[in-house]
């Protein structure tokens, strides 16, 4: 707790943004009025005509790093532009602001959708809603207009005194690569902003309640004097042109170390275990990023493609046994009537050898005989070539069949090449939509093929119908994208006419700018002569209210010790006189009843005067309050 004041206490940078721009918010921040002590923080809204004549001296500091400050309005000054030293076109640096803003739009609620991929280019209407949830942090209250946001962000912008300039051209392309950074930089300061303004609610910087519990040492008198004096040096420090307080921060925090008698030894200590802790954060972090059920469905998907081709290998080899199964039964018939033609034929030879044995052979049987061996053999040699024949013609049908086969597997391997580059292969691509274009020629039977085929066939007829569709379609968005484009280049010169004309309105209104800043520099030089008037008459009743709680304070201890030695002389004297204790226990009692009676009249005595004192405070204060009202209404009615 004590550490978290001392860091709170010495204004440390709650963000990587440039320091110019630490120093403009802490500038614009320090005449915030305190939410704690006269209600809700107001934030200036954007508006035209003279509010915004009137605020405009406010804007950007143009001072340099080595230039002493006049005044504390005469810093504002000017109309150069500030150069935007943040390196918004390093993609480190936007990749880190990115991560900034998703974690801030995360802790806070935010009701809409939020990706990394968003992040990186947002539409129009996304970077408006983001715009409108962290200006809800600073004003709860407000509604985005529903037309004219583009002008109406850079307006709010400048009335919350943003030191760059965010065009209204760039609020039509927000994610485009060369706005997106301008944009993106505009909402880290917004947040910037955001986390100032919680940080001054959560602390009173002046005009502690007096009348609350003075337990507190960081609302007493002590805590206050010191971070006003701290307050003054830097301040003093920063109108020389100083931008670091290194010397002032190290005082200050030795002072508030002694003021809350902090222990070093413990809060290195608390410095080694918050070390400790963030290495574990990180190593979990890092861990935590192998996204194990990513892995599980990848293993799945896996495991489910291997599933579907062993099955399908299983279909074909029950096939393929269905098959063997139909040749064996085939083989197995054909043996059989083999067998029983054998049969036969032996039973026929028998029976020839039988009639050889038994009858004799004439001439004439012997020439039959001879002429139809003859007639065999020559059958024989026909048959051979024939068959000859037949083996060379299956032998170039062969060939012929591994050549067609040979440029079917090319033209396959073909077509699942281009099926490939198509992402239409495999079943999970992109462009498959859950279909399978892949061709297995050699795993399912001839009319399975076809089928195939024809499916195949159908389905990129589909898809080459719904290409051409959308080509079709785009090219129609195309010729009205080209329309619009002229269109918007028709209206493009139209406004460069008119911005001839504002240029010359604006050269007319710088002209009067300067006669009426010339005036309130005037009115400011009666302002600062008011407001030293102002303070010294704060400073002679605080001084005032210091004084008369501290006599209230010597008074009432006073009493006290008064009612301490009273009631110890009392006790004494009822030890000493205890054998008496008719006549003793009377006089005591006569005693206890004067000394309680005067303690009573004391004690409202003492009471009397501390409420008048309060009294007498709490008006002085109101009348301040009264006093920096009105000031501060003048200076916005001015």
């Amino acid at each position: 707790m004590e550490r978290g004041r001392m860091s709170r206490a010495t204004g440390s940078r709650p963000s990587d943004l440039p320091m110019r721009v630490q120093d403009s918010n802490r500038m614009s921040m320090v005449y915030t009025t305190p939410q704690s002590k006269f209600g809700k923080l107001s934030i200036p809204k954007p508006q035209s005509g003279t509010s915004e004549r009137r605020t405009s001296f406010f804007g950007a500091r143009t001072s340099g790093a080595g230039m002493p400050r006049n005044s504390t309005m005469s810093g504002f000054g000017g109309t150069e532009k500030i150069k935007d030293a943040r390196p918004l076109h390093d993609k480190s640096f936007v990749q880190q602001c990115i991560r900034q803003l998703h974690e801030f739009l995360t802790e806070q609620g935010y009701p809409g959708t939020l990706s990394s991929k968003t992040l990186q280019s947002p539409s129009t209407k996304e970077f408006v809603k983001m715009f409108e949830f962290i200006y809800r942090q600073l004003d709860p209250t407000f509604e985005m207009p529903n037309s004219k946001v583009e002008e109406e962000i850079p307006a709010i912008l400048k009335a919350l005194r943003y030191p760059f300039v965010l065009s209204k051209c760039s609020m039509y392309s927000v994610g485009a690569p060369h706005t997106w950074p301008q944009a993106l930089g505009a909402l880290m300061w917004l947040i910037d902003s955001v986390k100032i303004n919680w940080s001054l609610n959560k602390q009173d910087l002046l005009f502690s309640d007096f009348c609350e519990d003075s337990d507190s040492i960081e609302e007493g008198a002590e805590y206050n004097k010191l971070f006003l004096d701290y307050t003054a040096e830097t301040y003093s420090k920063f109108m020389q042109g100083d931008d670091t307080f290194e010397d002032e921060d190290e005082t200050f925090l030795t002072k508030l170390k002694r003021l809350y008698n902090v222990d070093e030894a413990l809060l290195a200590s608390m410095e080694e275990k918050h070390r400790i802790l963030s290495k574990e954060v990180e190593q979990l972090e890092k861990e935590s990023q192998t996204d194990r059920l990513m892995t599980k469905r990848m293993e799945k998907v896996k495991l489910q493609a291997d599933l579907k081709k062993l099955q399908s290998y299983r279909s074909s080899l029950e096939t393929f046994k269905a098959n063997l199964e139909n040749k064996a039964s085939e083989l197995s018939d054909e043996l059989e009537t083999t067998v029983s033609h054998l049969e036969t034929l032996k039973h026929e030879r028998n029976e020839l050898q039988h009639l050889l044995q038994n009858q004799k052979f004439t001439p004439a049987d012997v020439e039959r005989i001879n002429r139809e061996k003859r007639e065999l053999q020559q059958t024989i040699s026909s048959l051979s070539k024939s068959l000859e024949d037949a083996e060379q013609h299956k032998w170039n049908e062969e060939i012929a069949f591994a050549k067609m086969k040979e440029k079917a597997e090319l033209k396959l391997a073909e077509y699942h090449k281009l099926a490939r580059k198509l992402k239409l292969i495999p079943l999970s691509a992109e462009n498959a939509c859950g279909h399978d274009f892949e061709i297995r020629p050699f795993e399912c039977g001839p009319g399975s093929m076809v089928q195939h085929k024809t499916q195949i066939q159908m389905l990129l007829r589909k898809l080459i119908s719904d290409v051409e569709e959308d080509n079709s379609r785009l090219t129609n968005t195309k010729l009205s994208l080209e329309e619009s484009c002229e269109q918007v280049n028709s209206n493009i010169m139209d406004k460069s006419n008119d911005m001839k004309q504002l240029r010359e309105q604006i050269r007319k209104l710088d002209e009067r700018l300067d006669c009426d800043m010339q005036e309130l520099a005037r009115e400011e030089q009666d302002w600062a002569v008011e407001m030293e008037s102002v303070e010294n008459h704060r400073k002679l009743l605080e001084k005032k209210v210091n004084y008369g709680y501290d006599e209230a304070v010597q008074q009432l201890k006073a009493a006290q010790q008064q009612y301490h030695l009273v009631l110890q002389e009392t006790n004494e004297e009822r030890r000493t006189v205890a054998n008496n204790l008719a006549s003793v226990f009377t006089t005591a009692a006569n005693h206890l009843s004067i000394t309680e009676k005067c303690l009573e009249d004391l004690h409202s005595r003492v009471q009397r005067v501390c409420s008048k004192a309060v009294e007498e405070d709490e008006a002085a204060v109101q009348k301040l309050r009264e006093t920096l009202k009105n000031f501060v209404s003048k200076a916005n009615n001015l």
